[in-house]
């Protein structure tokens, strides 16, 4: 999988580049992730990418022809690649659309800041809007690493088990509690049907947790 990233802000990747699953993916070779920094490909001395709304309000807009020049340079390296814009406005990413976006070779990431990005980008340089929640951060940088972390997950051969497969919603419901030692601490203990050793009754104890827990934090997804 090849993640190319447009954003004003390419050094705020070091962190999931340097750390976690998404670093030892980098290190195995199953992704490769590639910051652009839109500011590149500002036409003015001033290196510009934004402009005030038509229309006025508060804030600025990223403009047409930046994001368009760098989407078209990527795609001359990458032509099948899959533009994303993380926005408040865009569908949300839960595990359905990641077990999607996993299967393809590469996507590109459109980071935004300030209102936004010029309606005209959306409408004909992008293939998804994804959103990672309904409330606003400050720029598209932190929800392109979720998307990237989680796709990454699902790329065989970057976990290096089949732990990935329980993961939250993968079946549509919340991962069920997990324990470890100590059995017992502060006169709290370990299920014992945990230290059975019945692989069984340990798997229909763990499924019963997870619609319990599902019921109980989200039942939206049960009703869906």
């Amino acid at each position: 999988m090849k993640f190319d990233i447009i954003t004003l802000f390419p050094e705020m990747f070091i962190a999931i580049k340097e750390e976690g699953v998404v670093s030892r993916a980098l290190k195995k070779s199953k992704i490769s992730i590639r910051e652009w920094q839109l500011r590149d490909f500002s036409a003015n001395k001033y290196k510009n990418v934004d402009d005030k709304p038509y229309g006025g309000g508060a804030g600025m807009v990223m403009q047409v022809k930046p994001i368009r020049d760098c989407i078209r340079k990527i795609k001359d390296q990458e032509p099948e690649t899959k533009v994303i814009y993380l926005s408040p406005q865009g569908k949300p990413l839960n595990q359905q659309l990641v077990e999607k976006l996993a299967t393809f070779e590469s996507l590109t990431l459109l980071c935004g800041r300030y209102e936004g990005v010029d309606e005209r980008i959306i409408l004909n340089d992008i293939d998804y809007e994804v959103s990672i929640g309904d409330y606003v951060i400050s720029g598209g940088e932190l929800a392109a690493m979720v998307l990237i972390d989680s796709v990454s997950r699902r790329i065989p051969g970057v976990l290096g088990n089949k732990d990935s497969l329980n993961d939250s919603f993968s079946n549509n419901l919340l991962d069920h509690p997990h324990y470890t030692r100590p059995e017992s601490i502060g006169g709290d203990s370990v299920p014992e049907v945990l230290l059975s050793g019945n692989q069984a009754k340990i798997d229909a104890w763990r499924e019963e947790q997870a619609i319990k827990k599902t019921k109980q934090n989200r039942p939206d997804i049960l009703s869906n």
